[in-house]
């Protein structure tokens, strides 16, 4: 199931100010949560990641 674009806009632009994952909202996201890293890949958000 594909996010709004808009929410995956809002996500990149919060995605590019952290070093660790981050949710759409800015909270980290928990290593064991599987579901909602699957997707951060999947939507291709950790490219936005910063090293």
């Amino acid at each position: 199931m594909a996010i709004p674009e808009s929410v995956k806009k809002n996500w990149i632009e919060i995605q590019k100010k952290s070093d660790h994952p981050v949710n759409a909202i800015g909270v980290k996201i928990n290593p064991k949560d599987v579901k909602t890293l699957s997707v951060w890949k999947e939507e291709g958000i950790d490219q936005y990641q910063q090293k």
